[in-house]
């Protein structure tokens, strides 16, 4: 529990870094604070995951076998949205924070179909870390620019890339052990 909770908090306050100590932020070189954020991250994950897959944490509920359908559904829009993200589709002009919409969307997904603390402490730990993000964000940042119209081949390359990471994390999912698919 202790590995998932310090890789936590080295996650959090890695991207939070920026707009809870801007003063400090700003007293560093762009490299130094960008190579401290990312170390930080990658730290971070490395301690979730082996906090969170050597946790035997209890079980709260036993989620119905239906909601792996909703948690595939929700995963594709996750993928979906962080796809958009970069890709910037139509749906880009609709939703300022396509990243963040999908940590949430993600770790929601997650939560329906994984009923032990340690998924409870996981993923719902990230969903609070997306949304105090996007509120932070805004009040720091109230304006914001759309991005222009997008392209059918644009929206086409943003489906093709999502089908694509589906199947990978399918796959990685399955390798590790954990069928996602029902």
């Amino acid at each position: 529990m202790i590995w998932l909770l310090v890789g936590m908090a080295l996650w959090f306050g890695s991207h939070l870094f920026k707009r809870l100590a801007p003063e400090m932020r700003s007293q560093m070189s762009d490299q130094g604070a960008k190579g401290l954020v990312s170390l930080a991250s990658f730290s971070g994950i490395a301690l979730m995951v082996i906090g969170y897959r050597g946790w035997d944490a209890p079980e709260l509920w036993s989620p119905p076998a239906f909601l792996t359908s909703v948690n595939n559904l929700f995963m594709l829009l996750a993928v979906y949205l962080l796809v958009a993200s970069s890709t910037k589709p139509a749906l880009a002009r609709k939703v300022r924070h396509p990243m963040l919409e999908c940590v949430k969307v993600w770790a929601l997904a997650h939560l329906l179909v994984n009923g032990d603390l340690a998924s409870v402490v996981l993923f719902g730990g990230l969903l609070l870390w997306s949304v105090a993000s996007m509120l932070l964000i805004n009040r720091a940042e109230p304006e914001w620019r759309r991005p222009g119209p997008s392209s059918a081949a644009n929206e086409a390359k943003t489906l093709v890339l999502t089908a694509a990471i589906v199947f990978v994390i399918g796959y990685v999912h399955n390798w590790l052990g954990y069928w996602p698919f029902g």
